[in-house]
């Protein structure tokens, strides 16, 4: 076995790494940029070594720098994780070198697999159906337009050198085709060092089901059944399970054949995974599955595999990379019940998913039989605008789909986060959408469901408003007259009171308040205290278009889920977060004020693109800027028709969220 294991990677897939290799004794030493300076994995690691900047080009991403560090750290061995440099040969290669065993498989193998034209070409040879498309390496842009249309609509346009949906745009019509392919082009640019795309025909009604394969150094490879993961936003996995609903045992076997004998082609050694696309139209057939990719790496969504065959995928890692034969072969795995795995993000369905940075003020997760956190941080951590927003991985295993889905539900429903926006409430309803429950769904089930699943803008939370209210209200007044009477102190001089005395009426005070930074307006009603009681009712009547009269009290130290920081008060109900804080006229962001037609940046990232200039005449829907964050792309277009009047940022800047980006003054017609 190894003595020593550098982890090149952050996050959760850090944690995980090093605490199988603690159990199996060995030394784990882990790196981090200055972002990640305070991070989980640096904490739990035996060694840390700082490698540059939060910007992962700067750190993360530097072979040299890893290389440096492994040798100044003596570790034997060097796990590269997922992301980051897990699929570049140039890596191994750099480790084989340096004489340090890559835990992964040989560079040859990641070559051949690693570019999704070349991996196709091989599969061809080898007789694996593929997707039809254009695999070639012509890139000049009229001639992929030309391919596409010969393909025919819909299509995908996908990097040569992607994954995790990165670099990928399906496009409709033919007069999209330009921008999403300069759009993929950049992804992948970004993402991989590597902005070459290839077109795929886009099946109809697709399943995406991968297969786990293993490999040793002594020729054994076997699979370890497959996982489904069709349950996909932007081509971006949201929950993953395994086994795949409705798989008939002949397709499990001729996939299974199928990449077994891709990762004997390529001499593949280590954890891998082969992607197959599937017809699901009119349920799985054997006949009607697609090669589309080999990831030669381990996966995000690898703990449903552990789940169900009840094998530590880490673990196998070090032990073949320690030269030692694959823990079972073939006839010795069998599937054990059912695991489903919810990724839970920071970002805001409500927003179209944007990424939501921030510190992490509070965060637990739901407990429950068959349940596992993997997360790589922690309560007080910062979510960093510079990497991907994944919070946790919440998984579940069952004796069945239904009760590994109901146990899935139970701990998103006990998870709390204040702090950056999340999807927990998004991914609680779709463990229990009709169409994911029954197995009737494809990769298009979130997008043709997104508003029944509450992905859409929603009204306000108004009663977590008032609820908030009179938590901030309860620090304002009931110091003097609540917690006086708990003292068995309680007065009733009417100069004591701060709220609002009236003589000869209820008492009546107006309040205001940010909540989710919307300026309102509370009338605060306090009846005649009866005697002996010093906490009377209080009512709340917002202002703003709140429809209804919210004056249903309910003791403050009776409710759940209020969190408390220096500046606001976050309320938690049913998964969705409502942040309040006292306004205070004196304490105005003048930069971030409305300013009419000010079009803002949407959240904490980098600009990529400026399309307007001051003076320029936009139409309504016109792209005014491209902003990067978390490595997807967001296009700010205009609201209105109009004059752009100024342009604050440019190409390159980093922005913050709520910093403006453009001024559009509206046209004539529209402004009166």
């Amino acid at each position: 076995m190894l003595s020593s294991v550098l982890i090149a990677n952050r996050g959760e897939i850090a944690v995980r790494v090093i605490r199988t290799a603690k159990r199996l004794g060995l030394r784990t030493i882990a790196i981090y940029s200055e972002a990640d300076a305070g991070a989980m994995h640096v904490r739990l690691a035996d060694q840390a070594y700082c490698v540059g900047p939060a910007p992962a080009r700067e750190s993360y991403l530097v072979i040299e720098k890893i290389i440096t560090v492994a040798k100044q750290a003596k570790a034997e061995a060097i796990h590269p994780g997922y992301g980051f440099l897990s699929e570049r040969a140039e890596f191994a290669e750099a480790c084989a070198a340096a004489g340090i065993v890559f835990v992964g498989p040989p560079a040859s193998a990641i070559r051949a697999m690693g570019l999704k034209d070349g991996a196709k070409a091989l599969m061809q040879k080898a007789g694996v159906p593929v997707v039809p498309g254009y695999h070639g390496a012509m890139q000049e842009a009229k001639f992929l337009k030309e391919k596409a249309y010969e393909i025919g609509y819909p299509v995908l346009i996908k990097a040569v050198a992607g994954g995790g949906g990165k670099g990928m745009k399906r496009v409709d019509k033919a007069m999209d085709f330009d921008e999403a392919l300069a759009s993929a082009q950049r992804e992948a640019a970004s993402s991989f060092g590597d902005p070459r795309v290839l077109i795929e025909k886009y099946i109809t009604a697709p399943r995406h089901i991968e297969i786990q394969v293993f490999g040793d150094s002594q020729g054994n490879v076997v699979h370890l059944f497959e996982r489904d993961c069709s349950l996909q936003r932007r081509h971006q996995k949201v929950i993953e399970e395994a086994p795949a609903p409705g798989m008939p045992e002949a397709m499990r076997e001729a996939m299974g054949k199928a990449a077994v004998e891709a990762a004997r082609a390529v001499g593949y050694v280590g954890a891998g995974t082969v992607e197959f696309i599937a017809d699901g139209s009119a349920g799985l057939d054997a006949s009607k599955f697609w090669f589309m990719e080999m990831n030669t790496r381990l996966q995000v969504e690898h703990p449903v595999t552990e789940a169900i065959t009840g094998q530590d995928l880490v673990e196998w890692q070090l032990r073949v990379a320690s030269g030692e034969q694959l823990p079972l072969l073939q006839d010795e795995l069998a599937i054990h019940g059912h695991a489903v795995e919810a990724r839970l993000y920071a970002e805001d369905p409500e927003k179209g998913f944007l990424p939501s940075t921030g510190k992490l003020w509070r965060l637990s997760f739901g407990e429950g039989d068959g349940v596992r956190i993997d997360t790589g941080v922690e309560e007080q951590a910062e979510v960093s605008p510079f990497y991907d927003p994944m919070i946790a991985k919440v998984i579940a295993h069952g004796a069945t789909r239904d009760e590994a889905l109901d146990r899935l539900g139970q701990a998103l429903a006990g998870t709390v986060v204040a702090g950056p926006r999340t999807n927990v409430r998004f991914l609680k309803a779709l463990t229990e959408a009709e169409g994911f429950r029954s197995g009737d769904f494809d990769t298009g089930f979130i997008d043709r469901n997104v508003e029944a699943l509450g992905a859409v803008p929603q009204p306000m939370d108004a009663e977590a408003a008032r609820l908030g209210m009179l938590k901030l209200i309860d620090g304002d007044w009931s110091h003097r007259t609540w917690h006086e009477s708990r003292l068995g102190n309680e007065t009733t001089s009417p100069w004591q009171h701060v709220d609002g005395f009236q003589l000869g009426t209820a008492r009546r005070t107006l309040r205001q308040f940010l909540v989710n930074g919307e300026l309102l307006k509370a009338e605060l009603v306090w009846p005649h205290p009866r005697p002996g009681h010093g906490n009377p009712n209080v009512s709340v009547h917002l202002s703003s278009g709140v429809s209804r009269f919210l004056d249903d009290y309910l003791p403050i130290y009776h409710l759940p889920m209020f969190v408390q920081t220096a500046q606001s008060l976050f309320v938690i109900r049913d998964g969705r977060q409502t942040e309040i804080r006292a306004f205070d006229p004196l304490d105005v962001d003048l930069d971030h004020l409305d300013g009419g037609g000010a079009l803002k940046a949407p959240m904490h990232g980098k600009v990529i693109q400026v399309f307007v200039e001051p003076g320029q005449q936009v139409a309504k829907g016109d792209r005014i800027a491209v902003i990067e964050a978390m490595k997807m792309e967001h296009t700010l277009v205009a609201s209105s028709d109009g004059t752009v009047t100024s342009v604050t940022v440019l190409a390159g800047e980093q922005v913050a969220e709520g910093a403006p980006v453009a001024t559009i003054e509206a046209a004539a017609a529209e402004a009166a």
